[in-house]
């Protein structure tokens, strides 16, 4: 089923998907008797060029994720400098040595997952003096191949990331293992938020951002549905 309303979501004309995905979420805001401006959409346009996201930009999109620097450094400052009100995410892994342009570029980074992050960005953060937003990656599936912090360890990493890193964490982020059932991910993550005092919850994608909501999602990831298949 979720499958189908995958499917049913995606549209080559990425202004169309981008209305799709907005109706999507509205209904979702109200099953779930929250405040559509309570869930904050970040088109994701990694692997698209310029000539794909500036329709949706014109279409009303003002916050996009990308999931490397580097492709990000190549696109986006033209875009920016044409409309100055844009923000971007970083949602992908970061390498240490990529902290500093990732604190110039992105306005939130959504990946902080380790202790050598950390300690890179506490360092530019502090010679930048530009904050970006910050989440922690749980790996709530305990997959070996994906980054994350594991759940059992997130209590004390956020510790960390406060008291020894001097690192303001906003909220958490995590993404489903592809073969099971999204929910219990997403309720996993919002407890650890809940006991932490992190209000902010980057949860959902294309195929599973209605169900990412009902459990109290703010920043929903959403990019096939909107700008068609890589």
């Amino acid at each position: 089923m979720m499958t189908d309303r995958k499917a049913s979501l995606v549209t080559q004309d990425s202004p169309s998907g981008l209305d799709a995905v907005e109706r999507e979420i509205a209904r979702a805001c109200a099953d779930a008797r929250r405040d559509r401006a309570s869930v904050e959409l970040i088109a994701v346009s990694k692997t698209f060029d310029a000539d794909a996201i500036s329709p949706v930009i014109a279409a009303g999109q003002r916050v996009f994720g990308e999931n490397r620097v580097q492709e990000a450094k190549a696109k986006w400052p033209p875009l920016k400098e044409a409309a100055p009100d844009l923000k971007l995410h970083l949602i992908g892994p970061l390498q240490s040595n990529k902290a500093r342009e990732a604190v110039m570029l992105f306005d939130a980074i959504h990946s902080v997952d380790r202790p050598s992050i950390c300690e890179a960005l506490s360092k530019e953060i502090k010679s930048r003096e530009r904050i970006p937003l910050l989440f922690v990656q749980i790996n709530t599936g305990e997959e070996p191949q994906k980054a994350g912090v594991i759940p059992s360890e997130a209590d004390d990493f956020l510790v960390a990331c406060r008291e020894r890193y001097g690192l303001t964490i906003s909220g958490l982020m995590c993404i489903p293992p592809v073969d099971e059932a999204p929910a219990p991910h997403f309720a996993l993550t919002a407890k650890i938020a809940k006991r932490n005092g992190l209000k902010l919850l980057s949860m959902g994608m294309s195929a599973d951002f209605p169900i990412a909501i009902q459990f109290g999602a703010t920043h929903i990831r959403v990019g096939s549905a909107i700008f068609g298949k890589r």
